[in-house]
């Protein structure tokens, strides 16, 4: 893991603010959505990409019922009937 130098403190809501640099260097924007995962004692922050509800696929997804789906699960879903 590569270290940045930056600290920063978590304000009395538990926020902590990304520093800009960091934003733009990770390609996250306003309004974007992160996932939090735990490693031992760490927190980690990654940058959350929608994958298919079966597959955990992120390629060519289409939404269905508010349902992120491959194309791949679709054609596979098919064959079983």
């Amino acid at each position: 893991m590569k270290a940045t130098g930056v600290v920063r403190r978590v304000d009395e809501l538990g926020r902590v603010v990304l520093p800009c640099e960091l934003r733009k260097v990770m390609h996250i924007k306003d309004r974007d959505s992160l996932e939090v995962f735990v490693d031992g004692d760490r927190i980690v922050l990654k940058k959350y990409e929608p994958a298919c509800t079966f597959t955990g696929s992120a390629d060519d997804l289409i939404e269905y019922k508010g349902r992120k789906v491959s194309k791949q699960a679709i054609r596979e879903m098919a064959e079983l009937l």
